[in-house]
């Protein structure tokens, strides 16, 4: 599972990515910058998007309101850090969706996502082992269908065809006449 953070290149930005990670969550670390970020988010596939409004609380507006648009992580949960006070109704009217966090529950909620992913991992892993195991049990009943066929009622077999007659032997043919000498000229 993996976490798309989106920050601005500062000093803090290595600290705080390190406080997230400390969870085994895998961090991926990226500007807000278009195109940048989006072609990040279709590559990874982020489990979760989080985004640090500290230093461009507009730039990461605009850049929540796109990738909860997006078709590729309209259905990725987006986390918002760091929202001014001033921009938190806004943030609420655009984005209805979007968690306000704190560091710490977003970590929270990092664990969270991690659980449900390994229980949902388990049960498709189950599903599939399970889909094999009756492919095989089908594939197997198929083949012993096969080499024996079932039993048809047989039909009754037909009486018993009388011997044949000999017939008489067939009789001398008769010698033939010689044949008159030819006319000599």
């Amino acid at each position: 599972m993996s976490l798309l953070y989106l920050h601005f290149d500062t000093p803090e930005r290595e600290g705080r990515v390190q406080k997230l990670a400390k969870g085994g969550t895998r961090i991926v670390v990226t500007e807000p910058r278009w195109p940048g970020f989006h072609e990040v988010a279709k590559k990874e596939k982020p489990a979760a998007v989080a985004i640090d409004f500290s230093l461009a609380p507009s730039h990461g507006l605009e850049t929540a309101d796109y990738l909860a648009k997006a078709k590729e992580t309209r259905e990725v949960p987006i986390y918002l850090l760091r929202v001014p006070d001033d921009r938190l109704d806004m943030v609420r009217r655009r984005l209805p969706q979007a968690h306000l966090v704190t560091e710490a529950e977003l970590a929270e909620s990092l664990t969270e996502i991690e659980r449900e992913a390994a229980e949902k991992a388990r049960l498709k892993k189950e599903a599939a082992a399970e889909a094999r195991k009756v492919a095989r049990a089908k594939s197997a009943a198929n083949a012993a269908a096969k080499g024996a066929p079932p039993a048809k009622p047989k039909k009754p077999a037909p009486p018993p065809k009388p011997a044949a007659r000999k017939k008489p032997a067939p009789k001398p043919k008769k010698a033939k006449r010689p044949s008159r000498p030819a006319k000599k000229k």
